[in-house]
């Protein structure tokens, strides 16, 4: 009987411990994210229904939550990895594309990035427009760890992505042009990579 309590009470304890999640940190707008191979810096959030957002198009009916931040390459290699790096937090029944990337600065699509050369950019996610969004959306930051040497092919790698962060945006829905670029920062690059 009192080892069946104890395996009982050891089962409640380890489940427990399962579902506790420690507190994601929390960033403002303006605050430097260090994600891995990225630096996030994010700047503002808005929705649109116009026919066309930096180079993507909507279709009728179809609505784009469009995210601005900065980027700073901390590799030593160009990369366009960065697709995954944001994640919004959709509400229900929300099933959005997967973003498309572009550069501010001359709209160009899922740009090249160069390390130490950080840029503005747009993530755009289309969704359909019947999805009510939130006025302040919540968007989680994914970081992946450097691998030198990977165990299947023996050649470096960015892997195990999680969430390291998240900060909170309000959604504006007619925003101004956007007129400034970022600073030049330093780069964190470390050894050679597989750009991918």
């Amino acid at each position: 009987m009192g080892s069946t309590v104890a395996v009982c009470t050891a089962t409640v304890y380890t489940i427990m411990g399962a579902g506790t999640v420690a507190p994601v940190t929390q960033y403002e707008a303006g605050a430097q994210i260090d994600a891995g191979r990225w630096q996030v810096v994010p700047h503002r959030a808005w929705v649109s229904k116009a026919e066309r957002v930096y180079g993507v198009r909507l279709q009728p009916g179809q609505q784009a939550l469009v995210v601005e931040v900065d980027l700073n390459n901390r590799s030593a290699s160009s990369s366009r990895a960065y697709n995954d790096t944001l994640k919004p937090k959709w509400p229900a029944g929300a099933k959005p594309e997967n973003p498309d990337v572009a550069l501010l600065r001359d709209s160009k699509m899922i740009p090249l990035l160069h390390p130490g050369m950080p840029e503005r950019v747009a993530y755009v996610w289309v969704l359909s427009g019947s999805v009510s969004l939130p006025e302040k959306m919540p968007i989680e930051v994914i970081a992946k760890t450097y691998k030198p040497v990977d165990n299947l092919y023996g050649t470096p790698l960015w892997t195990n992505p999680k969430v390291i962060g998240q900060f909170t945006l309000p959604l504006d829905p007619a925003p101004a042009p956007a007129t400034s670029t970022p600073a030049a920062a330093p780069s964190a690059a470390g050894a050679t990579e597989r750009a991918s």
